[in-house]
């Protein structure tokens, strides 16, 4: 009865996090819909870590909406399979400028945030300037995107632990799971249509040569 009570009392919390469960599903099946998902969960978040005194978060989410549309069009390309756009590998030099960018925007947020009423400022801005850069990694189907988010969620599984969001908890120690499972999913992936590749290269040239 108690539990039937919270869930009444914070239906929109448990809406976003049950949404959110199936984009993390369909992110790891590289599925198109995780945008519609992400999108959705992403505007109940809004509201949630307004109350929350997420201020950096709040607006994280006001991003996710926008990088959704993006990561739509981006995965949408060419024929319309979900898979068109296939995973890669990012390079040293875009590594370093996303941990470059992770760190400035963290500062950045940080110096913001101090202005408010946050109590959780360094946390906050830290895990909402990852997240930035790590979005958009995943939109362009960057293989390293997971293991930014590996980062994010263990991290942000201690503030809502702080801040007493307990769903919202459960749903990051899943998504730390689940990142490491995407990780991996996504390197067989990568694997299979570089071999894949290599096999369409080779039976050219022995065609060629007959």
């Amino acid at each position: 009865m108690v539990v039937l009570q919270w869930v009444v009392e914070n239906w929109i919390e448990v809406t976003a996090v049950l949404l959110s469960f199936i984009y993390m599903y369909l992110s790891v099946r590289q599925n198109i819909l995780l945008w519609l998902f992400g999108l959705i969960s992403s505007a109940l978040y809004i509201y949630v870590y307004y109350k929350s005194l997420f201020y950096a978060d709040m607006s994280l989410q006001a991003y996710y909406v926008v990088i959704s549309i993006y990561g739509w069009m981006h995965w949408n390309k060419g024929s319309g399979d979900q898979k068109s756009v296939k995973v890669t590998s990012a390079s040293v030099k875009v590594l370093i400028g996303t941990v470059l960018a992770s760190l400035i925007l963290w500062f950045v947020i940080y110096k913001i945030l101090k202005l408010t009423n946050s109590d959780v400022p360094v946390g906050d801005a830290f895990t909402t300037a990852a997240a930035i850069v790590a979005t958009w990694m995943l939109a362009r189907k960057l293989l390293e995107n997971w293991l930014f988010w590996i980062i994010i969620d263990s991290v942000s599984v201690i503030l809502y632990v702080y801040k007493g969001l307990w769903a919202t908890t459960l749903l990051y120690v899943v998504y730390t799971i689940v990142a490491v499972i995407g990780y991996f999913s996504w390197k067989r992936d990568m694997i299979s249509n570089v071999e894949l590749l290599i096999s369409d290269n080779n039976s050219e040239d022995e065609s060629g040569i007959d």
